[in-house]
């Protein structure tokens, strides 16, 4: 006996199927959106009047910025709050309608039944109470930022130290590697929901079993098919949130301020779950279908009302493929493996509509939707190639790359940018933190490279290739290295400088993160711009002690003898195989070195990222769904009522082909008249700026040499030990009293999880009255 999917005239009577809700006034219309268009408009031109597009940061911290909360009027400041709670309600709202979704099966029904009279029917229903939530808190989000784009960092500082949940390190060493508390409420709820979820379906399957009148054979193969079906429902709605960390410049990621490398973390946590619940759906209808030897009958089965078997093997294929190799062992020895075969995430969603058809699918619609419009507009800005303004080799093994970039695309001293390298691969982007301040010039941006595996090697082999022409070597043509660059993403907000108290913990090259934070604060010591650290603490371990010279990527111009009498900065550096220092030690490092020869003509990162301009950002969302949504609505009426099309795989696929139409039609055209806007605001720049010096990129060589005369005064240098992480804390601790100290770390997992115990430690053996709070916070990028 074989368990199908009823067709849609039966629907709301079926009892084997539960679908998620949520519910969203039935006069949500195209109108609605426009009008978060319009005020979208509205406050970005507002925005743009009152504040300069050539702030380096979104806290820029001059002081009409810094002041923003003091002289705004209380109608913004209602209204913040107003567009905050609303957000929130939405969330809470359809979060819980989620999870309890399974007991609230006649509410399901009664919404289906007020609004499947539109012309996209149940499609409809569906759409609206499942992925419409998520576009809207989107669209609120657009106009949150773009009218609220940060608060005064200062005034978020607390009067009293605290605990908080989301840098409170729970658990520092298993499967997941360091978890916050906030993190581990989250891994509960869903080990809670599935656990329950699934107790709740056996008690109502096994109810229904009881209840009919069939053989026990035919009852345990219904009972199988049953369970396989709720588990794949399950999987659906965990799907949701798969897709919702993994878009790189997503506006939900800047709203919560959770950088693309922690929401990593996430999607690979959501995407074992997601493929271990589709495993056991395939599974468990497999066994059944197996006792009852029509396995390969069932298997290749293409229905056409109901569920349509072989589209749902090539999906679960395609995604035990991504599973497999994605494998920590697999993923660490096999890169280029894992990469290539996540690229089947296409095949996945393509096959998965036509598994379940198009109102089932339209659960997912919303996060998939959304990461569609990244994904083309990451696409669109990887296809500029961007001028490398000067290449360096440093004889630690590092290279570093400095890329021309336009003024308005913001960044912090947190931020990474994905880099791919056209001469070595066309497929690869490697992403790397950036080394630069935002402060250290408008025009570029910078970052270190450790070279470790064949893509490094094969880059310094090109480098190194070009002649010095401070050698009097020749040009050579630019078309040596075709380099395209997508980013920056990471913070919103530069969360660094949030804390007076910073320990910095790097690992090797993760030192690079931390000499943008220092070249930030550098700069805004020097400029007398808000900048709360006042004490800093970096504890940086590396293998040989050629590494130290790294520290000469820092502005050395900036640490004059006033910097040090204004901030207490102390280095503490262990080179751990090595008991004394090399013969070479002291000495300049001779870094070969290639300012401007691959540039010809001036050619600067794509600003069609979200940091580069939020209101062409905003109307790319907001027409490319209304677009989806219209496309969608003229198919239904002209195409699929008017021919009786009622295939659900065939539905399924027409769904899918128009959220890509309106990413591609509507949403390309936004990004035809944003990279039109964005030419015409350069040349405006040029024009205004033709008289002026704007080369801002420092000369490798020089920052060299000044470097380590600068830092070598607040450098201590440890031979043949590693970092006594208790005792550098305790003293730390003693030396600011009851205070916030915020902890970062940049490195190997095993020092992430070494920090994060002690941290943990220290927190819990609070007993002092003058104990300090250490806040968690790591900034390791781990694909």
């Amino acid at each position: 006996m074989t368990l199908h999917l009823m067709p849609y005239g039966a629907f709301q009577g079926n009892r084997k199927t539960q679908i998620f809700q949520y519910f969203i006034p039935a006069n949500s219309s195209q109108r609605q959106y426009s009008t978060l268009a319009f005020l979208l408009f509205q406050l970005s031109m507002a925005q743009n009047h009152n504040n300069s597009q050539e702030q380096p940061l979104l806290l820029s911290g001059n002081s009409k910025r810094a002041n923003f909360s003091e002289k705004s009027p209380w109608f913004l400041s209602l209204a913040k709050w107003t567009l905050k709670f609303l957000m929130w309600v939405i969330l809470v709202i359809w979060v819980c309608a989620i999870y309890f979704f399974c007991i609230g099966r006649d509410f399901l029904e009664k919404w289906i039944k007020a609004t499947q009279g539109t012309i996209f029917g149940i499609t409809g229903s569906i759409f609206l109470g499942f992925s419409a939530p998520i576009l809207i808190i989107a669209f609120l989000a657009f106009i949150y930022i773009s009218a609220f784009p940060g608060d005064d960092f200062e005034k978020k500082k607390s009067k009293f130290p605290r605990f908080r949940l989301w840098t409170f390190p729970v658990l520092v060493d298993g499967p997941f590697g360091v978890v916050s508390a906030t993190e581990f409420i989250g891994i509960m709820l869903f080990i809670v929901y599935v656990l329950w979820t699934m107790t709740y379906y056996t008690v109502v399957n096994t109810e229904i079993l009881s209840k009919a009148s069939i053989p026990s054979k035919e009852k345990s193969f219904l009972m199988l098919e049953l369970t396989g079906l709720r588990l794949g429902l399950i999987g659906l709605f965990c799907m949701v949130f798969l897709f919702l960390p993994v878009a790189r410049g997503s506006i939900l990621l800047r709203l919560i301020d959770i950088p693309f490398e922690h929401a990593t973390r996430y999607h690979v946590w959501l995407g074992h779950l997601t493929m271990f619940l589709f495993t056991l759906h395939g599974l468990f209808y497999m066994i059944s279908w197996g006792l009852q030897g029509i396995l390969l009958e069932k298997m290749l089965e293409w229905a056409d009302i109901g569920v349509a078997n072989l589209p749902g093997v090539i999906s679960l294929s395609a995604g035990l493929l991504m599973w497999v190799t994605s494998l920590h062992p697999v993923r660490k020895k096999q890169f280029e493996l894992f990469f290539y075969t996540h690229q089947l995430y296409v095949v996945f969603v393509v096959f998965l509509a036509l598994h379940v058809g198009d109102f089932l699918f339209s659960m997912v619609a919303g996060a998939v939707f959304l990461f569609m419009l990244d994904r083309f507009l990451r696409f669109c800005q990887s296809r500029t190639k961007v001028d490398l303004l000067s290449a360096s080799c440093r004889p630690c093994g590092t290279i570093e790359l400095t890329f021309s970039k336009p003024a308005n695309l913001h960044y912090n001293a947190l931020s990474f940018i994905f880099v791919q390298v056209r001469e070595l691969s066309w497929l690869q982007w490697h992403p790397f933190s950036v080394s630069s301040s935002p402060l250290d010039g408008k025009n570029h941006i910078s970052v270190l490279i450790k070279v470790l595996g064949s893509w490094t090697d094969k880059l310094r082999d090109i480098i190194r290739s070009y002649p010095d022409q401070s050698k009097g070597g020749s040009h050579l043509p630019p078309s040596r290295i075709t380099a395209s660059v997508e980013g920056p993403y990471g913070h919103e907000s530069p969360y660094h400088l949030m804390y007076e108290n910073l320990i910095l913990v790097a690992g090797g090259i993760g030192i690079s993160p931390f000499l943008a934070i220092l070249s930030d604060i550098l700069h805004r010591v020097q400029e007398e711009k808000p900048c709360l650290p006042k004490n800093i603490l970096v504890i940086w371990a590396v293998k040989k002690s050629k590494e130290l010279s790294l520290l000469s990527a820092v502005d050395a111009q900036s640490t004059c003898s006033s910097f040090f009498e204004r901030l207490d900065l102390d280095i503490q550096t262990f080179v751990t195989q090595q008991t004394e220092p090399s013969l070479e030690e002291g000495k300049i490092e001779q870094t070969v070195s290639f300012p401007s020869i691959f540039m010809k003509h001036r050619s600067h990162m794509s600003s069609l990222v979200g940091t580069g301009n939020n209101l062409f950002g905003g109307l790319y969302v907001v027409l490319s769904t209304l677009g989806f949504i219209v496309l969608f609505g003229f198919v239904q009426v002209y195409y699929i009522e008017k021919f009786g099309i009622y295939q659900w795989w065939y539905r399924g696929l027409l769904y899918t082909a128009c959220m890509v139409a309106g990413v591609v039609c509507f949403g390309g055209g936004v990004i035809i008249l944003w990279h039109f806007f964005e030419e015409r605001r350069e040349k405006h720049e040029k024009l205004g700026a033709s008289n002026e010096n704007n080369n801002d990129v420092v000369d490798p060589v020089l920052n060299c040499e000044m470097g380590q005369t600068g830092l070598a005064s607040v450098q201590t240098v440890n031979y043949g030990c590693r970092p006594n992480f208790e005792e550098l804390f305790t003293n730390f601790s003693d030396k600011v009293g009851s205070a916030d100290i915020g902890v970062l770390v940049c490195g190997p997992p095993a020092l992430q999880c070494s920090v994060a115990k002690e941290c943990r430690s220290q927190n819990l053996q609070r007993g002092r009255k003058n104990h300090a709070i250490f806040h968690f916070n790591s900034h390791s990028f781990d694909l």
